[in-house]
């Protein structure tokens, strides 16, 4: 009984195992999810692919969970840094670009309805570093700003901190509650009064939370649209990446093949961003 115990455990383990590696893991970004997630349905349809795709941890989840050998792919919506590299040096990150999207400073129904429409880079400053705590400091009503940052580490959080700073290293800690993917962003800014976030501004519905323009040193106000962002002239702007260690193969390949093939490109609009084709260097 012990033998054939033992036995029935090694076959288990064996086709666990063989389970386990013929399914594609991938992880990382909320951003890059909405059209990854949906190459997959497509592909699980087509290829009967075995996919399996969460958002743990963000940018930087992707990143780590990749370096650490337990998924296939990663999503990311900023650029693997030396930091990480450094991490990982057996690790051979390939970074694949598939669209750009923009990050946005959304305010919630009432701000904008009071008369916040943009920004400049040293009111955003100040508000981050608490010296302003009122809308009235920046031409709203008086009421407190009610500012949720995004998890640092997350893609979005460090386009903010890098415009702002000029490096995420240089940004200071803070104490504001902290936001993690997009949906839970919008839903906290959209159900609370005076609220701010950074978000990704394809999700800024313009109905329950608004994407303000950003004020510049000439007075000129930029709107985080498809042409601006396409043209680097609105200043926190992107690249999404799918990410492997080294050239992609196998099921990655696959993958990958499609988000910057035809129909993945037009997910990509689809979803709100800009394709390959669409940037203008």
């Amino acid at each position: 009984m012990h033998h054939r115990f033992v036995l029935h455990s090694v076959l288990f383990v064996a086709i666990t195992q063989f389970a386990t590696a013929q399914t594609l893991k991938v992880n990382g970004s909320t951003t890059v999810n909405l059209a990854v997630a949906e190459a997959s349905e497509i592909l699980r349809a087509e290829n009967k692919m075995e996919i399996q795709v969460d958002t743990q941890g963000g940018s930087s989840g992707g990143i780590s969970m990749l370096g650490d050998g337990l998924v296939q792919v990663g999503m990311i919506s900023k650029h693997v840094s030396d930091d990480d590299r450094a991490k990982y040096p057996n690790v051979k990150f390939k970074e694949t670009h598939i669209g750009e999207d923009a990050v946005a400073l959304i305010v919630s129904k009432d701000v904008w309805d009071g008369g916040v429409k943009s920004l400049t880079k040293e009111q955003a400053k100040s508000i981050y570093e608490g010296k302003i705590t009122n809308w009235k400091d920046v031409g709203g009503k008086s009421q407190r700003i009610a500012f949720f940052n995004k998890e640092p580490g997350r893609g979005t959080w460090e386009v903010f901190v890098h415009w702002v700073y000029g490096n995420p290293k240089s940004a200071p800690q803070v104490s504001f509650p902290e936001v993690g993917g997009n949906e839970e962003t919008r839903n906290k800014v959209a159900s609370t009064r005076g609220a701010l976030s950074q978000l990704s501004s394809s999700w800024a519905d313009g109905k329950r939370v608004f994407a303000l323009g950003i004020k510049l040193e000439d007075g000129s106000i930029v709107e985080p649209t498809n042409d601006n962002i396409a043209t680097k002239k609105y200043p926190l702007s992107r690249p999404l990446f799918v990410l492997t260690n080294g050239e992609p193969t196998g099921g990655a390949k696959t993958l990958i093949d499609f988000m910057i093939g035809e129909r993945g490109q037009e997910l990509v609009k689809k979803h709100g961003y800009l394709r390959l084709r669409d940037l203008k260097n």
